[in-house]
């Protein structure tokens, strides 16, 4: 994709014109480059990369379609979901989440072959999709790039052997330029994996295991789902910022509580915001125990004050409840920040009055929902939990909760020079080493081989003479088709207040896929490149970013 010259270019590539509020009309496509190697493929037919089929042990049917769901009283909301049936296999495998937009549960074990037939049901006959399953270790073609996303109507064969560790995945769209919307307007799932490692730790299972998406949305007046208003204009905040809301869902649902008894439980969290970045933390000070990460299990429990969790970061956490009576409330709250959003060092996480919601410029508004959204860093409310009832309690936090095998720093390819990859805006783009996506651009620095390990260096840079971002903003990073570590941080000087108001809350000390980069820092990840050969994406997760193009392929390479 060329450097953009203007904003119209630019909104065009985002696919958006005019007022996007979802009340009731198509969403207008923008007519990414398709790609469509390998499908449609009919049910049976094999994976989409053309192969031959094999038995496999579950095989499900996704389908993405709108519909309308009761979030408010009134009027329903109408949203996009995953529908799901299971054709062959454990019908329990598919767990639909109680009265919500939100797609399933689909748990699997370590080990099983799987097979989806997804099908593009979504209204008119441009709106092209695809499945990423993220944070699964799979062949190209199995992955979800944007360039095997199918149009309306069509069908994508999905085929893969589950290697991962036990842990909390999860599915969403990844067309080119119409992710952010999709994702917004209800697209995602939970992908959880089992296996006998974590089955031996003890944790808690069944009702009390539970998952807990956490997303921030706008509703206009008829209770229909508000996404980027006036684009050309005021939306371009918005569009730059990435996209906050006005209201906190969980789960699909406003104004959550959770109903617990006095038992431990496991929580599931995955930040499923376009751009929102929690500080979450128990509004009596009671310390979150972290149990698993992106990837899986820790080795042992970690303990802290706060927990950051950037869009499409997962935690779990073991929360116990049994000295609690029945009656106790507890609140979740994302606890106040700074520096996220190109605020000078010691900023209070808006510059100049702007922030992800809008903008005020000269006492004009720009952004319908200026002073609405809760800015990025700002203190909120996330859920509820309230006692019910009274049960006893068996389980102990266990001492050790699995073997972790890293990789060496000392066993990397090019560990004396990591691969380097600056972020960056530039005349209003985002961009990493000064490029955007281009569906089957890879350069030379972007290609790696096969069995290898390396160190990559991301940076977040600030970016002076940028009128939206001359601080540099935070950004959610993602890999795909593997498991990292996170093995250095460091921040520049003149950012450090912003960096000390969130680092306590990183949790690095298992398998990560997203990691969070805030303004002027620096993170090293160790990769190691194993199994699959193929083209591969690799981008930020304010999914606003990743639309407009802060995105690039890598290449293993046998």
């Amino acid at each position: 994709m060329s450097n953009l010259t203007s904003r119209r270019d630019f909104l065009r590539l985002l696919g958006v014109s005019g007022l996007l509020t979802f009340t009731g009309g198509v969403l207008s496509a923008c007519g990414a480059q398709t790609g469509q190697k390998g499908v449609p493929a009919a049910p049976g037919a094999g994976a989409g990369a053309g192969g031959a089929s094999t038995p496999v042990d579950l095989e499900i049917a996704i389908k993405s379609v709108q519909t309308e769901v009761p979030i408010f009283t009134g009027k329903p909301t109408r949203v996009w979901t995953y529908q799901a049936q299971v054709l062959k296999g454990d019908a329990a495998s598919v767990q639909a989440l109680p009265d919500t937009y939100l797609g399933p549960a689909i748990r699997v074990r370590k080990g099983q072959r799987v097979r989806v037939q997804y099908t593009n049901e979504l209204p008119g006959n441009a709106e092209q999709s695809i499945i990423h399953w993220h944070g699964l270790h799979l062949p190209e073609r199995m992955d979800g790039h944007p360039r095997d996303a199918i149009a309306p109507g069509k069908t994508y064969t999905y085929e893969f052997q589950v290697t991962d560790r036990a842990g909390t995945y999860w599915f969403h769209p990844h067309p080119h330029e119409r992710t952010a919307a999709q994702v917004y307007m209800g697209l995602a799932g939970l992908f959880i994996v089992t296996d006998e490692e974590e089955a031996a730790a003890g944790l808690p299972a069944g009702a009390y295991d539970v998952p807990l998406i956490l997303q921030d949305r706008s509703f206009d007046k008829d209770n229909q789902l508000a996404y980027i208003s006036d684009p050309m204009g005021s939306g371009m905040t918005q569009i730059m910022m990435g996209f906050l809301g006005e209201r906190i869902v969980v789960n699909g649902k406003a104004d959550f509580t959770l109903p617990v008894a006095t038992r431990v439980y496991r929580l599931r969290l995955l930040n499923g915001s376009n751009s929102r970045i929690y500080k979450l933390g128990w509004a009596d000070g009671t310390p979150l125990t972290v149990v698993g990460t992106d990837g899986g299990l820790l080795e042992k429990p970690v303990q802290k004050k706060y927990v950051t969790l950037a869009p499409g970061e997962r935690i779990e956490l073991w929360a116990d409840f049994s000295g609690r009576k029945v009656g106790d409330e507890l609140t979740l709250r994302s606890l106040e920040f700074s520096g996220a959003e190109g605020a000078a060092a010691g900023g209070s996480g808006n510059m100049g009055g702007m922030s992800g919601s809008g903008m005020n410029m000269g006492g004009m508004s720009m952004g319908a929902a200026a002073g609405q959204a809760p800015a990025l860093g700002a203190p909120l409310t996330v859920l509820k939990v309230r006692v019910e009832r009274q049960e006893p309690e068996t389980l102990k936090l266990p001492a050790r909760l699995s073997q972790l095998n890293f990789n060496r720093v000392y066993d990397a390819v090019n560990r004396d020079n990591p691969r380097s990859f600056a972020l960056t805006m530039r005349n209003m783009v985002w961009k990493i080493n000064d490029r955007t996506f281009e569906m089957d651009g890879v350069t030379e620095g972007e290609t790696v081989k096969l069995n290898t390990t390396e160190l990559w260096e991301f940076v977040n840079q600030t970016n002076p003479g940028e009128m939206t971002d001359p601080m540099g903003m935070a950004h959610p990073f993602h890999i795909h088709g593997l498991q990292f570590q996170v093995v250095d941080r460091r921040v520049m000087p003149e950012l450090a207040a912003g960096w000390e108001s969130v680092r306590e809350g990183y949790v690095e000390e298992g398998w990560k896929d997203t990691f969070l980069l805030m303004p002027g820092e620096r993170v090293k990840v160790l990769l190691r490149f194993a199994d699959h050969t193929g083209m591969f994406v690799y981008h930020c997760h304010n999914l606003e970013h990743e639309s407009a193009g802060m995105m690039r392929n890598y290449r293993v390479t046998a």
